[in-house]
């Protein structure tokens, strides 16, 4: 069979229009789901569909799939990625894969290629959770993950149900359940992505073949102390839950550094205090802390040893806490037969490239209890990522559509 490549001047076109469709123009890329940005990306994609008579359906949380040949009944191998994008976020996290995926989808119409199986483009909803808090919450509900009724306990920023954004979008909630993708509907799912971490720049390799993606706990941390005069108070008669809450962030980091695995991480990212005055001794501080790991053995360790320190902490400075689990997710082993294909399409390119793990949370994942999963990585200069700064290399797009196209095309025969 020849080889097929893509276009790269039309993923150029696609990607740089979406890109100017932004609430937040000049300050980077802001595509919120069910937003008029988002409306508007969706009307340019279906109607990419629509050129080349491929049909598609929108399930009821606004998951777009597209399948080719639509009256070809074998399980489908799934392609996409997700549009939105985090506030003033970057031009390439998931577009990206998105726009690849249609590519190849173009390609393989273009060229007439024969398939035993069918190719099926997805783009997932509300990838990102910047409506409600929630990440991949498309792929979730695609995949039985959560139940709809998590569409009445989350909510917007507005107060909005996501329920009601979703119904406001025009979406039908009721079709849901009906559409979800089911065990066997589906034998793979390949999703390209930028890695969003600095290892193929700083190693100067072309393409990521992914084999594992980490699973994650993320607590949120209350932490009480005493509000009080910064200048009344002596030091010893403080309860101060800033000074406790630097202790309990250092603590973690360097347990993360010295006492796990090379691919623990450990993040607090988020922190609020409480009144949060210059000269008052802070009553309360809340911070989420972020952990991660390919091991799920890394987590639990780490997650244990946060409530340790908590423990300690309270003990030394007479302070109170409390902690919640506000997010979980399993780590996963990509599919042995799915990463030894792409390696092989890889190596048959001669690309430069690395067997590599990923430290984000993707959509793909969510699928893994129902397909295989595998996933190419592409440069992100400098490791640069949810930032207006974000970058890759359309050289190293070309490369990785190329790719995905021939893996799709060699599993689906």
């Amino acid at each position: 069979m020849k080889k097929i490549l893509v276009d790269l001047e039309r993923i150029k076109r696609d990607m740089d229009y979406i890109n100017s469709i932004t609430a937040t123009e000049g300050e980077g890329c802001t595509r919120l789901s069910y937003s008029k940005e988002d409306r508007k990306t969706r009307d340019y994609i279906l109607s990419e569909l629509d050129k080349l008579g491929v049909n598609y359906k929108i399930d009821g949380v606004g998951n777009i799939r597209a399948k080719y040949p639509a009256n070809l009944n074998e399980s489908s191998i799934l392609t996409g990625s997700h549009i939105d994008t985090v506030p003033n976020g970057g031009r390439f996290d998931g577009l990206t894969g998105s726009i690849c995926a249609l590519e190849s989808m173009r390609r393989i119409v273009e060229e007439n290629v024969t398939l035993k199986k069918p190719i099926e483009f997805i783009i997932y909803a509300e990838e990102e959770g910047s409506n409600f808090g929630s990440t991949t919450l498309g792929s979730k509900l695609l995949a039985g993950k959560v139940g709809v009724d998590e569409l009445d306990r989350l909510t917007a920023s507005d107060g909005r149900t996501a329920r009601k954004v979703m119904e406001d979008f025009g979406l039908s909630i009721s079709t849901i359940e009906r559409d979800r993708l089911k065990k066997g509907e589906a034998y793979a799912v390949i999703e390209l992505h930028v890695e969003q971490g600095a290892v193929l720049d700083r190693e100067n390799l072309e393409i990521g073949v992914v084999n594992a993606i980490s699973g994650m706990n993320t607590f949120e941390v209350t932490i009480n102390g005493v509000a009080n005069h910064a200048g009344a108070t002596p030091m010893i008669y403080r309860k101060d839950p800033l000074a406790a809450a630097a202790e309990i962030i250092l603590e973690m980091e360097r347990f993360a550094k010295e006492n796990v695995n090379p691919t623990t991480v450990a993040t607090v990212g988020k922190l609020n205090c409480y009144p949060c005055a210059s000269n008052v001794i802070n009553g309360k501080v809340v911070f989420n802390v972020d952990i991660r790991d390919i091991d799920q053995n890394g987590i639990d360790k780490t997650s244990d040893h946060l409530k340790e320190v908590l423990e300690r902490v309270k003990k030394e400075r007479n302070i109170d806490y409390s902690i919640e689990l506000v997010g979980s997710s399993k780590s996963v082993t990509l599919d042995d037969e799915i990463v030894s294909t792409i390696k092989e399409k890889v190596d048959e390119f001669n690309y430069k490239n690395r067997i590599m793990h990923s430290g984000a949370v993707h959509d793909c994942m969510i699928l893994s209890d129902l397909c295989k999963v595998g996933m190419i990585f592409v440069p992100s200069k400098d490791g640069i990522s949810h930032n207006p700064n974000e970058d890759t290399d359309f050289a190293d797009i070309e490369k990785g559509a190329n790719v995905l196209l021939a893996t799709l095309i060699a599993l689906a025969n």
